[in-house]
């Protein structure tokens, strides 16, 4: 009986032995399984952003931040039809960072990104460019975290291709990007621009962004939104160019430039190039144009002081709304033959607008076509406040011109005094001395 006891406790014990062992090889397979899926994930990931980078470890993570979206009124069925220009993510400030890759800058290291996604960077670093060379339909949201990148002679940021590329800054943070030399081309492409994209472009944010740049600041290719944040941008030549359009919902953006603030053309089509502004805040400082689209250039909104050689230049001005201060040097306000796809005119339907043009061979309002004004509070001070080849018509709004309010166009020609109203020289549309000088409230100009 004795034997038999013992025999039973040691196959009892072999069994528990057997069993524990079983467990402990399950519970290690799994956690292989776990871990080797895990590492799958990562190399998965990493390989989505780029070829030849790796995402940095050492990335402070952000927080999820409160969603922000801009409230600019963009529903305007003007000449432009603006409920179609700005999309839902276009409009928010605030990235989705639940996915989101984080990068830390180093010199002389780009990073490539090859997919879409939200990618945070930060750090700083010199001679290093952000390059996304991404799919054809891929969206790629760059959030920037108080970054700076100095380069030499390269884009900080070169958007080789996809579909649209978000440039975001985070709330409580200054971004600067510069480029201190001379621009080299890449093959082909000649990259002038502090951020340079081939494809749609769009800047938002909460934070600050700061460009300065020996050529251009931002160059797109295709259409540039911007639709939010602080954006400061110091340039020798263009400010912001775009082939496409250059649309503005909101945000505080200070420029000075060497040439146009906001330049909207295509060398190879004048049926597009058009600037649209429903809001936001502009302190302008331009060698050259303020605002000059090919197109139309139409203000909905926002705040707009400008002190240009001329303000806004377009083949069609169309002005319905906003505050704009005009300082120019040659004309306040240009309509000239840039397109076939459009009439020459200026229109003024509404808006607060106040333009004080320089001495000499200048005109507050000049069109090469018709000029309408039927609403908005306009001031303007110049020699020659008027100047139109067709069509000239006060149909509304409250116009004043050197102090005194107006209820007619005058058309003024070069040599105009200060006024000329119904009065200045009349008769001879030659000018060859068969005319009696006149006067007016607005003085003695010559009235064609």
């Amino acid at each position: 009986m004795k034997k038999m006891i013992v025999v039973l406790l040691t196959l009892l014990m072999i069994t528990a032995v057997l069993t524990a062992c079983g467990k402990a090889q399950d519970q290690s397979t799994a956690s292989n399984d776990a871990s080797a899926d895990t590492s799958a994930k990562t190399t998965a990931a990493t390989t989505a952003v780029s070829a030849s980078q790796t995402a940095s470890n050492s990335s402070t993570k952000l927080s999820q931040p409160d969603e922000v979206i801009t409230t600019a009124n963009v529903t305007s069925n003007g000449a432009i039809n603006a409920s179609e220009i700005f999309s839902e993510r276009d409009l928010k400030q605030t990235a989705d960072l639940s996915d989101a890759v984080y990068y830390d800058l180093s010199d002389n290291s780009n990073i490539t990104i090859t997919k879409e996604g939200v990618y945070v960077i930060s750090g700083s670093a010199t001679d290093a460019s952000i390059i996304v060379e991404a799919g054809d339909n891929d969206k790629v949201q760059l959030v920037f975290n108080g970054a700076t990148i100095k380069n030499s002679s390269s884009p900080a940021v070169y958007v080789k291709n996809a579909d649209k590329v978000f440039v975001t800054t985070v709330e409580g943070t200054t971004t600067e990007l510069s480029v201190t030399g001379t621009f080299t081309a890449d093959g082909d492409t000649n990259t002038d621009a502090v951020i340079f994209s081939k494809d749609d472009l769009v800047l938002n944010g909460l934070g600050t962004l700061t460009v300065n740049s020996t050529d251009n600041g931002i160059a797109g290719k295709d259409d540039i939104k911007i639709t939010g944040g602080t954006i400061n941008i110091t340039s020798t030549s263009d400010a912001i160019e775009a082939n496409e359009s250059i649309a503005v919902a909101d945000g505080n953006i200070t420029i000075k430039s060497g040439k146009d603030a906001l330049h909207a053309e295509n060398d190879e089509d004048n049926a597009t190039g058009y600037v649209y502004i429903c809001g936001g805040t502009f302190n302008i400082t331009a060698t050259s144009d303020g605002i000059q689209a090919t197109t139309i250039a139409q203000i909905d909104g926002g705040t707009i002081t400008a002190s240009a050689a001329e303000a806004i230049e377009a083949t069609y001005v169309q002005l319905n709304g906003g505050t704009i201060s005009i300082t120019a040097s040659d004309d306040g306000i240009n309509a000239t033959s840039k397109s076939t796809a459009q009439s020459v005119k200026i229109e003024i339907n509404g808006g607060d607008i106040t333009v004080n043009m320089a001495q000499g061979d200048t005109d507050g309002l000049d069109s090469n076509g018709d000029l309408y004004i039927n609403g908005g509070t306009i001031n303007i001070t110049a020699q020659s406040p008027f100047d139109y080849d067709g069509q000239g018509q006060l149909n509304g709004g409250t116009v004043t011109v050197n102090g005194s309010k107006v209820t007619e166009l005058t058309n003024q020609m070069m040599g105009g005094g200060m006024g000329g109203g119904r009065g200045g020289m009349t008769g001879d549309p030659n000018m060859n001395g068969n005319g009696a000088m006149g006067g007016g409230p607005m003085g003695g100009g010559f009235t064609r």
